[in-house]
């Protein structure tokens, strides 16, 4: 039996991959201290868990849900859309809940995408972007994200481009991986370039509030649901990414064309889990402040590190990651990383996975206690 064609050129995903040879040390031994995924170690609000638990215990609430999701849940999105971004959105048109921003990055590449459309992808940026592509039979188109540029699109660049093939772009701020914050005038810029070229600007929105005070979004720009989709996530503000809660928003004709596709490849959330969700967003800026003081505290571990491994950084990077450019001995960071990995037995993550752009750097996530940010400075001191 052979392996559709879509799969071809299609490998299984980095960290699944490196995951395994992590577990296989381990059975060695080696006890590796894994720094190198962005999945939250905090747990959920108590309020969020006592509401799954609570609503769950229903008899009534275990049937198929509307593929749109709960109303509760769609109006708690908009004022919370509201309430941090100050962008006004439908709950009954303009949001679709989703299993997970992730899945919705492939709902969108197949709603839009036919075979050889051309779809701008950042380069470094998260490699789901080019998967999703071409899965979906369309072929990404790498723009370079430059530290000289702030790790902004090169407009100027794109325009002279051949665009006539290109029907999507991705974009992603806070940028992952370099932790780049936005600022109005960039997203103005991109509303601009969307509404000039008739690309769809697809933003990628799930870093806005981790060790970033001022949230942004890029529907808050004036015209910019003519040419917007915004996805976003309770994966990482919220601490749930276990739980697949993501959302979607855009104006009502987007929005009613994903769901044309969504509608035929998966169902309605879990209903004690949408309004689990509901309770989360509802938290206030204590909730933020309380999980960023522990990131803040985690983040000054990771530049010490850094430091030890002599690699260059900036402080000011938003997001659970801390990127940087990897000292001139190795040639590219997978060759640091391995070093790292088989001499301290501590992983990091090779800037090069998130696209060529990224090959003189490295990546480290904050999702581990402080201690094992000591342990692994420890181990790496040693050697």
């Amino acid at each position: 039996m052979q392996t559709a064609k879509r799969l071809d050129g299609i490998g299984e995903y980095y960290f699944s991959q490196k995951l395994r040879e992590i577990d296989e040390l381990n059975k060695q031994g080696k006890q590796i201290i894994n720094l190198g995924i962005g999945s939250p170690d905090l747990p959920p609000h108590p309020d969020v868990i006592k509401t799954l638990q609570e609503e769950s215990a229903k008899p009534n609430v275990h049937a198929y849900q509307s593929y749109k999701g709960s109303i509760v849940l769609r109006k708690a999105m908009s004022d919370w859309y509201k309430k941090w971004y100050n962008v006004e959105l439908n709950a009954d048109t303009e949001i679709l809940p989703l299993i997970g921003s992730k899945e919705g990055i492939m709902h969108i590449c197949m709603t839009y995408l036919n075979e050889g459309d051309e779809v701008l992808v950042p380069n470094p940026g998260y490699p789901t972007y080019r998967s999703a592509v071409k899965l979906a039979g369309g072929v990404s188109v790498n723009y370079d994200l430059k530290e000289d540029n702030n790790y902004a699109p090169d407009f100027a660049a794109l325009q002279a481009g051949d665009l006539s093939k290109v029907k999507l772009m991705f974009v992603n701020y806070p940028q992952m991986p370099t932790g780049q914050l936005p600022d109005k005038k960039l997203f103005e810029q991109l509303v601009a370039f969307g509404k000039k070229t008739g690309i769809l600007i697809i933003h990628d929105n799930p870093y806005s509030f981790i060790l970033n005070e001022h949230p942004l979004s890029l529907l808050s720009i004036d015209g910019a649901k003519d040419c917007v989709l915004e996805l976003n996530s309770l994966s990482k503000s919220q601490n749930m990414a276990g739980w697949r809660v993501g959302m979607l928003s855009g104006a009502k004709e987007r929005i009613d064309e994903v769901l044309r596709f969504k509608s035929n490849m998966d169902s309605g959330m879990f209903l004690p889990l949408q309004l689990a969700a509901a309770t989360a967003l509802n938290l206030g800026k204590d909730w933020y402040d309380g999980v960023n003081k522990i990131y803040r505290e985690r983040r000054e571990k990771v530049f010490e590190l850094l430091d030890l491994l002599n690699c260059e950084y900036s402080k000011d990077q938003a997001g659970m990651f801390v990127w940087a450019k990897i000292p001139a001995k190795y040639k590219t960071g997978y060759e640091l990383s391995d070093e790292v990995l088989y001499n301290s037995n501590v992983f990091i993550t090779p800037g090069g996975i998130f696209g060529n752009a990224g090959d003189g750097y490295i990546r480290v996530s904050l999702c581990a206690p402080v201690t094992r940010f000591e342990e692994a400075i420890a181990r790496i001191s040693q050697k």
